[in-house]
């Protein structure tokens, strides 16, 4: 893999990622919105946690994305420059006073408990990062001038409008010609857009990508692939049927490197089974990561991104595969144990728990 990535000494980014942030707001513990008499206020956004969390570990991050010049904005500023993350490439627009043109999108966010799923409602039209579009970025200074190991992006951001589509085609092209590794998280969200939508939009961009990163209903629903057997509410997936299907996508788009994804099974909105597995194409092969079984989960908002970072964490500093999703699978499911969307796990944590680590008190 380390072939395969630019050197670290020509780059001022080990990660760049592009993408749209949010503010969520929860109703304390399990409550419900509607009966909600405050929020906790949180920062988060598919792409934006993997570049945060890569940041808390030491590495050199940037996130790409849309801001504007108010408070709630700077909500979300002040979160990223915490840990490190470079927002000299963000697109900061003015704000009119009610949002009109641009503003900055939120994310109600019940945390599920019991029986009851966690559920998310999105209030982000006419967010400063869905105006985005091609030319909003200077592709070549970043990846030229600065030089980028690692470019991550995915379905979320692509899905905001058709001029973010675009401009995520952009983004992997020029990446692409700088020589930077490409990881596009397929994220499909249906209250976002269609199945045809993803699909049509999803396909084109392949091609150019690295590292595929989605779960079984990610590959269905972005990009028309199903497995073999598998169930409508997705329960129950067979994993060898599911590698099958992988290796088809592989067959379809040769130039993929690594296919990942990550296997959960709700017991209930406390309590998963969850690990992953990823493909190496070169070698034809599947490597698993640790099962994680019964696994207590205070918010499981935000495990995708918790291996995908993890996974790309590894890889960019040196791990072999194998290490690499140790590290993905665990940061996934250490992200599940705070609340929030971001990963607020340390790389001592991270490296305890992927070594198999017991839970005993340290002190």
């Amino acid at each position: 893999m380390a072939s395969a990535l630019r050197p670290a000494a020509d780059c001022r980014f080990d990660l760049a990622s592009l993408g749209e942030c949010m503010v969520r707001l929860s109703p304390p513990g399990h409550g419900r919105i509607e009966l909600a008499r405050s929020f906790e206020v949180w920062v988060g956004g598919a792409e934006y946690n993997v570049a945060y969390a890569l940041a808390r570990f030491g590495l050199r991050t940037a996130w790409i994305g849309g801001l504007v010049d108010n408070p709630v904005a700077r909500i979300i500023a002040q979160h990223a420059r915490a840990a490190g993350v470079d927002l000299s490439r963000a697109v900061t627009r003015r704000y009119d006073g009610v949002g009109r043109d641009a503003r900055i999108g939120l994310n109600f966010t019940e945390v599920g408990t019991g029986i009851r799923p966690s559920v998310s409602i999105y209030d982000r039209g006419y967010s400063a990062t869905s105006g985005m579009g091609p030319g909003s970025v200077d592709w070549n200074s970043l990846f030229g001038k600065d030089g980028v190991r690692w470019f991550h992006t995915g379905g979320v951001m692509a899905s905001l409008s058709d001029s973010c589509a675009a401009l995520v085609r952009e983004s992997v092209e020029e990446a692409r010609r700088a020589g930077t590794f490409i990881s596009y998280d397929l994220n499909f969200r249906s209250k976002l857009w269609s199945s045809e939508q993803a699909v049509r939009a999803t396909r084109p961009l392949v091609p150019a990508v690295d590292c595929l990163i989605g779960n079984e209903e990610d590959f269905q629903k972005a990009l028309g692939y199903g497995v073999e057997g598998g169930r409508d509410d997705l329960r129950g997936l067979d994993v060898e049927a599911y590698q099958r299907m992988v290796r088809r996508v592989a067959g379809d788009f040769p130039d993929l490197k690594l296919i990942g994804t990550t296997l959960r099974e709700v017991l209930s909105g406390d309590v998963n089974h969850w690990s992953a597995i990823l493909y190496v194409a070169a070698e034809d092969r599947f490597v698993r990561g640790p099962r994680f079984g019964n696994l207590q989960i205070e918010d499981c908002v935000g495990g995708g991104d918790g291996f995908a970072s993890g996974l790309i964490f590894g890889l960019l500093t040196g791990e072999s595969v194998d290490g690499a999703v140790r590290l993905g699978t665990a940061h996934g499911a250490l992200v599940q144990t705070t609340r929030g969307d971001t990963s607020q796990v340390t790389l001592a944590e991270l490296k305890h728990a992927a070594a198999g680590g017991s839970a005993r008190i340290q002190r």
